[in-house]
This record gives C-alpha cells, sequence and structure tokens, in this order.
C-alpha cells in the first residue's frame, strides 16, 4: 500500500470508530469474557484500528495476531501498539489454506470483506466452522451513498461505483456491496448464531477532509466503468467539493456482522 492509503486509513478511523454497531461489540465482549485468555486473530489489519477499538474492553489476558500484507502497515501498527501481548504477522491472505487458525478462539476483521470473492469467503467460513472459531467483520461497505443535497448524477455515479466495487481486488471477482449479506448465508448454513447491524458513516461539515477525500477516491473508478462522461464527471465532482465547503452531509452505508458458534 502507498502512503497515501496508509493517510486515508489514518483519516477514517475515527468514523469507523463512530459508526461501529455498540450492540454487536457489546455481545463480542461478552462472549471473550466467558473465555480463559481469548485469542484473536486480526486479518486484513492495516494499522491496528481494530485492536485499538476492541483491545480497551476486551480481557486484559487477550492475545492478538494482527495479519497483513503490507510491511509498512504492520509496521505502523507496531509502532502505535507496541509488542505486549501482539504478534505481528506479514502474509499474503489470497493463500488462505497456509493461515494457521489453531488455538484461536476470534477472527476479526474491518472494512475488508467487500474486497473478497466469494469462494475467498467460503473457504474462510468453512475452516472457521471446523473449528469453532467466533466472527467479527466489521464495516463492510453495503453499497448505499447519499448526500444531503441531491445532484442529477448521483445515482450514474454510485451505480458506476458499486459496479467497480465487484472488480478483482486481488482475491478474485469482489463480493463489493453483498458481502455482509454472502457471509450471513455462508455462516447460518454452518450452524452461527448471527447477529447483523448498521454502521453507516454519517459525516457533516465536521469530516470535511474525509469528505474530500472519499469523493476524490471515487473518481478513478467511475471513470473506469466509463459510464459517465468525463466533463460530467469533473462537473459532478466540483460540485459535490462545493457542497462538502458549504457543510453538506454524506452517508456511506456499511453493516456489521457478529457469528458466534452455537
Amino acid at each position: 500500500m502507498s502512503g497515501f492509503e496508509t493517510a486515508w486509513l489514518a483519516l477514517r478511523e475515527p468514523a469507523d470508530k463512530a459508526a461501529r454497531a455498540a450492540n454487536l461489540m457489546a455481545e463480542l465482549v461478552a462472549h471473550c469474557e466467558r473465555l480463559e485468555a481469548p485469542t484473536i486473530m486480526d486479518i486484513g489489519c492495516g494499522t491496528g484500528a481494530t485492536h485499538r477499538v476492541l483491545s480497551a474492553h476486551l480481557p486484559t489476558d487477550a492475545r492478538w495476531y494482527l495479519v497483513d500484507n503490507d510491511p509498512r502497515l504492520l509496521g505502523e501498527a507496531e509502532r502505535r501498539i507496541g509488542s505486549i501481548g501482539v504478534r505481528y504477522i506479514q502474509k499474503d491472505l489470497t493463500d488462505l489454506e497456509s493461515l494457521d487458525l489453531r488455538g484461536i478462539d476470534l477472527m476479526t476483521a474491518s472494512a475488508f470483506f467487500d474486497l473478497c470473492s466469494q469462494a475467498f469467503c467460503d473457504d474462510l467460513v468453512e475452516r472457521l466452522s471446523r473449528q469453532n472459531i467466533a466472527f467479527y467483520a466489521a464495516l463492510n461497505y453495503d453499497g448505499r451513498i447519499r448526500w444531503s443535497d441531491p445532484h442529477e448524477q448521483d445515482r450514474d455515479v454510485v451505480n458506476a461505483f458499486n459496479r467497480h466495487q465487484r472488480g478483482d481486488k486481488g482475491f478474485g471477482a469482489a463480493l463489493g456491496p453483498e458481502a455482509a449479506a454472502w457471509l450471513e448465508r455462508a455462516l447460518l448454513s454452518r450452524g452461527y448464531r448471527i447477529a447483523r447491524a448498521d454502521s453507516r458513516w454519517e459525516l457533516d461539515g465536521s469530516h470535511a477532509a474525509l469528505q474530500d477525500a472519499f469523493l476524490r477516491g471515487m473518481m478513478p473508478p467511475v471513470a473506469e466503468i466509463g459510464d459517465i462522461r468525463p466533463d460530467d464527471l469533473e462537473a459532478w465532482l466540483a460540485f459535490r467539493l462545493g457542497k462538502v465547503r458549504d457543510g453538506g452531509c454524506l452517508v456511506v452505508g456499511h453493516t456489521d456482522l457478529l457469528a458466534l458458534p452455537k
């Protein structure tokens, strides 16, 4: 990942923290409190945001494995978190079979599974179910984007963006906005008890930098789809950036999922 992507993770972390479904986190914490020294694996950990959110609420003897393919992100995670009770693992997660899940009580991931394919999610759920591992997947993008000030191109832009989200992000054709629903069905079929909750971003003028980055980040995917003329897309972006400066609001839909073995 590039330095910009590291900056993007830092920019979105406060919004992600505010959006996480509190009821699911409370149920997850209650589950971990029933375990002796729970062991947690966070995949696609980035700079460790999931650990920062959950660790303050979990038993002090909890042990963590933070897994990511990018050594720079892992290095930043270790700088921010330290090494007490945490092990950092650099791993290409496309090689799922080599991921050692022995002794893991809970797997977590945030803003990750909408990048993954049906086959990847099915394989992961099968492995989790074999070992009765609990599962917390937060902030899965679900396709909903809306603004307080409408523009005639909004629907076309969101549709193009969502089409791009279903492209290959390194794990095969991605589930994109369907990730949470697909995971829920797969987990239910293997006997898990499921809780699902809304975790949308609700951004106002105080989140201007995040809104600006999100809008600019939409442009390359939407342009790549090619459904909107470049001049129209630039005009839409200019309109949207102007509304950010005027304090316009943005909602981006996400879904949290918690699956506990029965």
